[in-house]
């Protein structure tokens, strides 16, 4: 099986990045010197998806002229001796097609991804949500092995996972794994979506990233809208488990780290993460925030 498709919903209004996101995606919000939505892209095609699907919504075409080609851009740069900025350009080379679908009235991920059921046919795919990065350090891409596991168990949906402090796993979809004591990659029995207390299966969080059969699809249509309304995706991966269907989950490695940018206290540590980790300005900026601190830099 080769998988290269990828679905990113990127239709959210981010309501919790107001006043920033009145007219600007979250998703183009920058992290260092990247729109976050870049950073997806990128972990994509470095894992060898080569059909890039946005579901998007009103207010989001900067998202497509982003990944459109600027022959004018790159004509002033020329022209203007900044040939140099060309290389900043270079993901506009990426070996990647484009593909954009709206989805009207946002009606939960479930609904988005439902948006994709063209695009994907009977094809098995790929989802990375448009404003949560996956940085990973010195280890193997963490779709690389999502796809690695989904293949190999004959997977109906493979899900990314994440350990969160038990006071926080209410915010999430949470799994219960089918072992007592599961490794890194291990089967599903079932997922709960923001558990209350008394229905925590574990600290293992959903996290942003997932693969899916095209029986997805048909657990979208028989998921049953929460009490907002909307359509969640874990509710549609649990009628898939309820049937016996295989759902897997792999952990994120031990060295990466998965980055929110969703609301204004996730979003101020990535950027500051990613500006400290700059190859060009990190230093400058860490010397500034020493002055700032009164830290000395060997105190640090």
């Amino acid at each position: 099986m080769d998988i290269k498709k990828v679905v990113v919903p990127v239709a959210g209004v981010g309501t919790r990045l107001l006043p920033v996101t009145k007219c600007q995606p979250k998703e183009m919000l920058p992290v260092g010197r990247k729109p976050g939505v870049q950073y997806v892209v990128e972990e994509a095609e470095a894992s060898g998806l080569k059909q890039i699907l946005f579901v998007t919504g009103r207010k989001k075409t900067s998202i497509e002229d982003h990944f459109d080609q600027d022959p004018e851009l790159i004509q002033v740069l020329n022209q203007s001796g900044k040939s140099e900025l060309l290389e900043e350009l270079a993901f506009e080379e990426m070996d990647v097609s484009f593909f954009f679908v709206r989805q009207g009235e946002p009606k939960g991920l479930a609904d988005a991804i439902a948006t994709a059921r063209d695009f994907v046919g009977d094809e098995h795919f790929v989802v990375c949500l448009g404003d949560s990065i996956i940085l990973s350090r010195g280890e193997s891409n963490l779709l690389e092995r999502m796809l690695d596991c989904h293949v190999s168990n004959g997977a109906a949906a493979t899900v990314a996972l994440e350990e969160v402090p038990a006071e926080n796993i209410h915010r999430y979809g949470a799994v219960k794994p089918a072992d007592a004591e599961p490794g890194d990659v291990f089967r599903i029995a079932d997922l709960i979506e923001k558990p209350p207390p008394d229905q925590v299966p574990s600290n293992l969080a959903i996290a942003a990233r997932y693969v899916f059969s095209p029986e997805i699809f048909e657990a979208i249509d028989r998921t049953v809208p929460d009490r907002h309304g909307e359509l969640q995706i874990t509710d549609s991966i649990r009628i898939l488990a309820q049937q016996g269907r295989p759902i897997w989950g792999v952990r994120l490695g031990a060295n990466a780290r998965r980055y929110d940018i969703g609301n204004f206290e996730s979003y101020f540590v990535a950027f500051a993460d990613f500006a400290l980790a700059d190859e060009k300005y990190g230093y400058t900026l860490r010397q500034h925030l020493y002055r700032r601190l009164g830290i000395r830099p060997d105190e640090a």
